[in-house]
Formats: structure tokens, sequence, C-alpha cells
């Protein structure tokens, strides 16, 4: 608040005269209205926004409306606020970066003539990318995507195109999606999409809102294009222009998808990849698989605190912050992005990571070494992309220099490794790197700089062609440093001539107004006057002195000024050629980018495990249809990592036909969610390959993690809490298998007590006999734990599996003094603890006695006087304990009555048909309810 303060403080004063003024309003009507676009106009040394935009700007930025100034007189008065440069970044990189509702326009121009030259959305950061990254790391590639949906009598099947603007990737793929479209946000999330091209005519029709909202839970600006936009007529023909090598795979490809291809050329036409001849052949084309990596929807990401977020107090409280000890610039952090959201599902492949980071962990000496050299490695993937895009100075080919001639120190360091998986470090690493830096490859890039970039100017910050690599450029040298010496052989002459001492009394000034000229002090002026006055031409005398010149000066300044401008001219075409030369070993550079980001990103991995205070361990990794997810000494990396913790880890032994659905009872703070929250944050890391948080660890893999802990409302969406909770939950019932995990933590709180503990009981029995998944369910509904009985009706097995677990605390009998031990002990928890919890909270002591009274009345059923009787009867009738065994057959038995008569076909029957099956229905099961209390309070 203060930094904005202190820069509407320096606001920068809204010069226009009134010629200006109106010609600018009259250019400013013509322009079609946006409401999502911030359009800025750049008057040089300050920038200026008009009418919504400056309103939007003067309470978004300056958080004050006292920033607006009013442009123009009476009607036609046109709000407006002027932007600094500093404050221009900012905004750009709020709205571009952070910001998933606007757009950005820069335009420029004069008067009542201006022209559009950058604008910028969350998917296609454009012509700002300089300005964004100038002083900043570019942390994640933004992805555009497109949807082409089509409904079906099967579900909608959804044709969707991407692309990675940054890493010049275009990909598509089909699939079938539910009513909720969870694929479609697994895949949103996996991408990491900022931007959603739809057909405008999605958003007229109720059977597309549910997509809408799965792109709105991702957090994904939605623009509407036009239906004709949505074609694949020539899109063989377009991307092979853009593709690297033959048409035949793309055409290939591209024949097997029906929707996929004209959501791609969607794509094509809205990011104008074609009309960028830098694009050409530069770009792959790939199918995306659904099934390659875990699936994680935005409720998951947002459980597990798996990115970044605002509100976050540091770093630590997000796994990325925690996991991102990356130390090239900007690679290995988007690379650990993309990770964090694609974990693996190939056995194979995660312990390959895993067997690098077990190597890095235990050669302290290789993980310091390789440190220092990455350290020292620009942003490859980066300085080629503007390489590409011929936005590339000399500059951005020495950084790509200055990191190329690290990549031998690299390859050595790792040679020297001789630990247990030295072998699978040079498949992987060190015979890339040989590969990609032989005398073919970054050699010779390496010889072309050396060659022609004048290294010894690089600590004086000059960026220059040596003028060795060009004998134009070596005559002109030549030529300069011949006048150089000539006007400082003048210089010497002149001092004697004057009797002046030679730089002490004389000095020789270059300026940009008179070129060289001679300059004494004003003391000195009065001794040679009258030599100045007959030999020399006086042209200015300041406090600084007399500046004076005669014909030679004046004549060898200008030679010299005149070879210095064919000196840069010279230079600036060797250095077009040069960077030219540099962009064609492209496919070199992301090569090395892609090594050298991924051992960057494992060394983060490595140096997590090694430096934490109690370290972590590498899990055992076993495929999805065998095995059990067993964490010994279990801990949430995000809550330890925090400074003012103290950790007690916890077991947690997910066993087929044994716990392979858990239900976690016990009192609120006592770390139910954490200890939920910690499994599936473990799974996820060991996926991704990194250690895990653990004594020991075995981990099945998951297809995919489904998490409910916790919604809040949005009221814009109309979405209550409770709703957001059941469409939450109901993604969970359609979209997990018997290989996924699922974390639910208080299911049902949103409604009524029995409506919650219904809906909870029929969600926990669908898990366990349909979906058979690996289940954390932490609860404050105690006769959830009846579920736990494996004597079934009939000698089945009703809840196989099914096993209970509390978080222990401790009352003290004498003061009832609440102790949380945030351990996790099998068997239910034997009583609430919200009113002690109420305590804590220091709740006045006469309402927390009143809570015990009514809570004891309640629990102990004890009679109350103005209680009518037979309420009381029919309360403590309702509220009587069960058998938990008579209670699990009872359920039974009125389920099947309930099926019964759901299978009844009232619609062909008439009443007496309806009120004979319903009389013996009824009596069936009252002959069935002798044997059971539980169903006998029914009658």
């Amino acid at each position: 608040m203060n930094e904005n303060l202190e820069e509407q403080g320096k606001l920068p004063e809204l010069k226009l005269d009134a010629k200006q003024a109106q010609g600018f309003l009259s250019f400013f009507k013509t322009l079609p209205k946006d409401p999502r676009a911030v359009r800025l106009f750049d008057r040089r040394d300050y920038y200026t926004a008009h009418g919504d935009d400056a309103t939007f700007i003067a309470k978004t930025y300056y958080h004050t409306t006292t920033a607006l100034r009013q442009l123009g007189n009476g009607a036609d008065a046109l709000s407006s606020v002027s932007v600094s440069r500093n404050m221009f970044e900012t905004i750009a990189r709020d709205i571009l970066l952070e910001r998933m509702d606007r757009t950005l326009e820069l335009y420029e121009g004069s008067g009542s003539n201006w022209r559009l030259v950058k604008s910028g959305t969350p998917g296609n950061l454009g012509s700002f990318e300089d300005i964004l990254f100038a002083n900043n790391e570019m942390q994640d590639s933004p992805v555009i995507a497109a949807l082409a949906p089509n409904f079906g009598q099967n579900g909608c099947e959804v044709g969707l195109g991407y692309v990675d603007i940054t890493k010049r990737v275009l990909g598509l793929t089909e699939f079938l999606d539910d009513s909720h479209f969870t694929n479609l946000e697994s895949a949103l999330v996996a991408l990491g999409c900022r931007e959603c091209l739809v057909p405008a005519e999605i958003g007229k029709s109720s059977e597309y809102r549910p997509m809408l909202d799965a792109i709105s839970r991702c957090g994904v600006m939605v623009t509407e294009r036009k239906k004709t936009e949505f074609k694949g007529r020539d899109l063989v023909q377009d991307l092979g222009r853009l593709v690297k090598g033959s048409v035949e795979p793309v055409r290939d490809l591209v024949s097997g998808f029906e929707c996929a291809s004209g959501a791609l050329g969607c794509i094509l036409s809205y990011a104008e990849l074609l009309a960028d001849e830098s694009n050409y052949g530069n770009y792959a084309v790939k199918q995306y698989n659904l099934n390659s990596y875990m699936r994680l929807d935005s409720a998951a990401m947002r459980a597990l605190n798996v990115m970044e977020s605002k509100s976050d107090a540091n770093k630590n409280f997000s796994l990325f912050g925690l996991m991102n000890r990356t130390c090239t610039a900007g690679m290995g952090k988007r690379l650990l992005h993309m990770w964090l959201k694609q974990p693996l599902l190939d056995v194979e492949e995660i312990n390959c990571r895993l067997d690098v980071v077990q190597s890095f962990v235990e050669d302290a000496a290789l993980r310091q070494d390789l440190r220092q050299h990455l350290k020292r490695i620009s942003d490859i993937e980066r300085l080629t992309h503007n390489l590409e895009r011929k936005r590339a100075s000399l500059v951005h080919v020495v950084k790509l220099y200055q990191s190329s001639i690290r990549v031998p120190y690299i390859k050595s360091v790792l040679e020297r490794h001789d630990g247990q998986f030295a072998t699978l470090i040079r498949e992987r690493y060190i015979d890339s790197l040989e590969k990609w830096s032989d005398d073919n490859h970054l050699n010779k890039f390496i010889g072309l700089v050396e060659t022609s970039v004048d290294l010894d100017q690089l600590e004086n910050g000059e960026y220059m062609i040596s003028s060795a690599y060009d004998p134009n450029l070596s005559a002109l040298k030549d030529e300069q440093e011949t006048l150089e010496r000539q006007i400082h052989n003048l210089h010497k002459q002149t001092a004697n001539d004057l009797d002046l001492p030679i730089d002490k009394s004389l000095k020789l000034d270059k300026e940009t107004q008179f070129g060289h000229v001679f300059r004494i002090t004003k003391k000195e002026e009065p001794k040679v006057r009258k030599q100045l006055n007959s030999h020399y031409i006086v042209l200015e005398t300041r406090k600084d002195g007399v500046k004076f010149t005669n014909t030679k000066l004046k004549k060898l300044g200008d030679q010299f000024q005149k070879i210095v401008e064919e000196y840069k001219s010279c230079q600036k075409e060797l250095v077009a050629r040069v960077v030219q030369t540099a962009a064609s070993f492209s496919e070199v550079f992301e090569g090395i980018a892609g090594v050298l980001s991924e051992l960057d990103v494992l060394l983060s991995f490595a140096d997590l495990a090694a430096s934490c205070p109690t370290p972590y361990t590498r899990p055992n990794i076993s495929p999805p249809d065998t095995g059990d997810i067993i964490l010994e000494g279990c801990r949430h990396p995000c809550v330890e990592a925090q400074d003012w913790v103290n950790f007690i880890p916890n077991d947690c032994r997910l066993v087929r036909g044994e716990s392979w659905f858990q239900i976690i009872t016990g009192p609120n703070m006592g770390g139910k969610s954490t200890y939920i929250r910690q499994v599936g944050v473990s799974v996820l890391m060991a996926q991704v390959g990194s250690f895990v948080p653990c004594d020991n660890a075995t981990i099945s893999i998951r297809d995919c993690i489904f998490a409910r802990v916790g919604a809040g409302d949005c009221q814009l969406r109309g979405v209550s809490t409770f709703m957001q909770e059941m469409l939450e939950t109901a993604s969970i019932l359609k979209g997990a298998t018997d290989r996924s995990l699922i974390i639910i933590d208080e299911l049902g709180r949103g409604t009524s007590t029995y409506d919650g503990f219904g809906l909870a009981w029929a969600i926990c029995e669908h898990i366990v006999e349909e979906i058979k998944a690996p289940t954390l369910f932490a609860t404050h509904f105690h006769e959830l734990t009846a579920l736990a009985n494996k004597n079934g009706d009939n000698g089945h097995k009703q809840s196989a599996g099914i096993a209970n677990f509390h978080v222990f605390a401790h009352i003290e009998p004498s003061n009832r003094k609440l102790t949380m031990l945030y351990k996790v002990q099998p068997g239910a928890c034997d009583q609430s603890f919200g009113i002690h919890v109420a305590e804590f909270a220091n709740f006045p002591p006469s309402v927390v006695a009143l809570a015990r009274e009514k809570a004891s009345e309640l629990e102990d059923f004890s009679p109350i006087a103005i209680i009518p009787n037979d309420i009381k009867e029919a309360a403590s009738k309702r509220k009587r304990e069960f058998d938990s065994h008579d209670m699990s057959r009872g359920t039974a038995r009125a389920r099947q009555f309930l099926q019964d008569f759901v299978q009844l076909p009232l619609d062909k029957m008439d009443p007496n048909e309806v009120r004979q099956q319903l009389s013996k229905m009824k009596t069936d099961l009252e002959r069935d309810a002798v044997d059971s209390h539980w169903l006998q309070q029914f009658f």
C-alpha cells in the first residue's frame, strides 16, 4: 500500500494541449468496445489509460480515485490516469501473469493517429515477453487450449488442441467426458493452460454450463471465438509449414481425430502462428494422452497445496515453493512446475528418477560441484526462443556461449561419480551431453563466438564483434586507431604551443555537440587568451572551462566520427549475421537445455531430501494392481518446514482387504486433515520422482488423486458451499477407479445432521463396494465407524477392507483440559471434543457451561421438564444406541426394502395393486424385524 502511495505521489503529469486532447478524444471514440481489454497509450516518457481502464487502474493499483484526471471538457471529458514506466511493468505483470480476467493492449502514436503495437493475453504473452521477463525469470510456460465439444448419447466427446508458444509445441487429443468434465479439468491442470478458446455458441446453451464451470475451477481465462474458426480443412497444409521435418507423420496423426483438428485450427488462427515466418519449421506436433500421467483436478491441486498462492505466508506453504531449490535461470523452475502437474505412472521411469536422486543424496561432493556449475547456466530455453523469433542481440549469443563453456565441466563432474547408479547417469546424461557438445554441435558454436566476438570487451560491459573477424571491420579499426593517434599527437603539439601541461591543464574532450574539443579551466584562460584568439576557435565558455578547437582538430574529428559510424554499421551487419548463424544451433541448445533442466530438478529433490532436519527416504514403488500404500513415520513436508512446528510423525497403512478404506475420527485441530493430506502429498512426490518425508515408504502407483478437503462459496456462479462440496464429491464418484487415491475430509457438514450422515454413509459404501480405491475419510460422524463391522448379513463381509483410526487427544479428569497428541491410533474415537475446542477459542464460561448441559441431555437422553412426554419418548427411541451388528443387519434389510420399492412398476399398476404389494412388503419387513431392535424402532 505504501509503495502504491509513493508511486502515486510521483504520477507523471498529463501534458496535452487542447488540440492534442481533441485529436486523441476523437480517436478514442473509434476504438471497439472490449470490456476485458486494458488499453495503455505510450506517450514516450510515460503511459496513459482512459475511460473505464483508467478507473480500473486507479482503484486496483493506486487504490484511490484521486489519481484520475479529466481529459477534455464538458460532456466529452474522459477520465484519465498517467502511469510511470515502473508502474506499467507492474500492471503488465499482474494482468498477464496473475489475473485471469483481462487482456493488455499497447498503442503508440500522437494526436488522432494511434496504432496497436503490442497485445497480450494470459495464454499468449506475445510481444510483452521482453517487458515481463527483463528482470524476472519465466517460472511457467503459458499454454493456450481450444475446445471443440460434441454431445452424444454416451456423453460429451471433447476435442482439445493446445499450443505452448515458449517451447514451440502443438498438441491435440480427444476423449469422452462425463457430465462433470473431470477429464477436461485434469487435462487443463496437467497442461498448465492459462487461456481456453471455446465456440461462442456454447455460452448460450445450458448444456455446456458444466464445461465452463470446469474451466473456471482451473482458473483459466475463457475466450469465445466464432464457430467458423474451428475448422481443420487446411490444417495439414498449415502444420506442414510450421513443423520440423516431414509432413507425413503430421498427416497421419491429424487424420485420427475428428473434433481436435478443428480446435487446433482455431489456435493457429488465434495465435497468428503462420503470420510470423520465424515459426516456420520450428514447431513439433504431438498427441497428448490423458493416461500418460497421474490425473489431478483443481480441487486436488488446492487441497494438496501443490502450487504457490498469493496468500502463502512463505514459500514453504506450497509443495512447489518447498521443492524449488533449482539453480538454473528459469529452466529448472518451469520443468518442476510441469512435473508437479504431471506425476508419472511408469514404475521404471519413476525408479530412474529416484536412482539419480539417490546418487545425488549419497554423494555430497557431486551435489555441491554440480550446483556451482548449474548456477552459471542462463535460461537457454528463453535465449533460444529469442534467437528463433529474431529478437536476439549479441548479448543473448554471449550468454549462450557462457552457458555452453560450462557444459564440459558439468560432464566431468558427472563422470567423476562412481556410485551404484553411475551407469544410469552415463546413459541418461553424460552420453547426451557428449552428443550435443561435440565438434559438429556445441563446440562449433563456441568456436564461432570465440572467433567473432571481442570477449576482452565483456569486462567493460561492451558486446562487440572482434575486428579480426572481418577484413572490412579490421581496416576500419586500423583507420580509427590511426586517427586516434593523430588526434593524440595534435593534443601534445597544442599543449607545447600553449605551454600547458597535457591532461592536467589542457584536456581533450569528446562531445555530442562539438565532437573532439580542447578544454582549459577559466583560471588558465587569461594566460593563453591572445593565442586562443589568433590561432584557435573558441566554442564555449562555461563554469567547467573554455572549449576551443582548430581546423586540424575539427578535420580529424570529423574523419574519426565518419569512421566510427561506418564501424558501427559494419558491426551491426556482422552482429545480425552472427545471430542468424547462432539461431541455426537451436536444436542443439534445446537438447542441452532438456538435459541440464532435468539435472537441475533432480538435484533440487536431492538437496531437499538431504537438508531437512529429518531426512527423507526413497520410496519403494510397485505397480497399481499390486502392493499397498505403507508410510512409516510419515510427515507433511510443508507443515514440518515451518519454523514454529515440531511435527509428530504418524504411520499410514492402506492395506488391501484390511485397511484399504480408513475412517479417521477425532477432535477438531487434532491433526486429521494434516494426516490425510500428507499421505496424498507423499504419493504425489513419489510419482514425481522425489524422496518422501517418511522413515520408510512403500507406494502402489495411483492413476489419480481425488481430494475433497473443504470448499468455499462461489456466489458469482450461484454455487453454495454445500453445492460445491457435492459437485466435487460427484466428480470423485464418477471419475475414480480402483487405481485412484481418494481423500475426503468432513463430508456432509453443509446440511442437516441426518442428511449429511446419510450422504456420508452412502458415499462410503459406494467407494468400498463399487470403486474399491484406497481411501482416507476423515469425519465427525462417529456413527460411520459402524461400517468397519465385517460380519455382514448372511455371513458376507459387507465392509471388508474398512478400518477405523482416530487422532488421540487426552482430557485431564480434574479440570477437563484437552491436550492434542496428534497421534493416529487404531480404533474409533470414543467421544466428541467440540466444546473443548470452543474453550480453546475463549468462549464465555456461561456459553461453555450451557453447551455441556445441552450436550449431556442429548447424549444421556435425560428427561427435561419442559419437553412433553410423548416427544421425550420419541426422541429417546430415536436416540437409543444399538448394537453395531444389529445395526448393520437392519440397514441391509432396510436397503433391500427400499430397492424393492423402487423397482415396482408404479406407472403400470392400479392403486389397489400398489396397496396390496406394499402391505405384503411391510408384513415381510415386520417379520424380519423380530430379531432386529434397530428395525423395530420404525414400527
